[in-house]
């Protein structure tokens, strides 16, 4: 913060951060998440009839992992009708980031602030932006190669969200791995935003 290295960006996530740890506060669950949570046996055999599945927590969890979005909302809606809330943290990302909302609304704020004058000046610098793209295809083998190697397990749409962090850009890398790989949001938000903040280090 004090070398101004994207306070705006990275103060936010931290503080979103501590919020969704704090301990029994549930902010950052869905429904059905603080549901699976609270552990009522009878409750859990409701939803694992619904998805024919064994009533534990961790079955339920396996089998929603493999249905499908429409499956997953019902679910969703039924442990609302069973009186479990979303959590403030969970509301807003079902609204801004689950939407595609709040990429494009950062896009915008973007390129009104983009000032294309220095490009102009000097059009060798167009360059610097076609090298992201070799990022974005050198991450993703980088991603598919772990998984080749059996260190860490990727599959193709993972290391494809995980890959857009090579270019460099933002809002790019939130909403597709946002409609790619929701469970690695987190993670890419954080890693994406933390190493861009670190580009004027290696600026000249």
């Amino acid at each position: 913060i004090a070398k101004k290295f994207e306070p705006l960006l990275l103060l936010p996530i931290g503080f979103g951060g501590l919020l969704s740890n704090i301990p029994e506060a549930g902010m950052a669950l869905t429904a059905l998440e603080s549901l699976l949570a609270h552990h009522d046996a009878g409750q859990l055999a409701v939803i694992a009839a619904k998805l024919n599945c064994a009533p534990d927590v961790h079955a339920i969890k396996e089998a929603l992992a493999l249905a499908l979005p429409s499956v997953q909302g019902q679910m969703e809606n039924l442990a609302v009708d069973m009186g479990y809330t979303p959590g403030v943290l969970a509301l807003f990302y079902k609204v801004a980031i689950g939407s595609g909302v709040a990429p494009l609304v950062i896009f915008m704020g973007v390129g009104a602030m983009t000032d294309f004058g220095p490009l102009l000046a000097n059009p060798r610098t167009l360059l610097l932006g076609a090298a992201a793209q070799f990022g974005i295809f050198a991450t993703v083998l980088g991603a598919l190669t772990l998984n080749y190697f059996g260190l860490i397990s990727f599959t193709l749409p993972q290391a494809a969200a995980i890959g857009i962090i090579g270019g460099a850009d933002g809002p790019t890398a939130i909403y597709l791995s946002g409609k790619l790989a929701p469970e690695l949001l987190g993670a890419i938000a954080v890693a994406a935003y933390s190493y861009m903040a670190l580009v004027p280090l290696i600026q000249p």
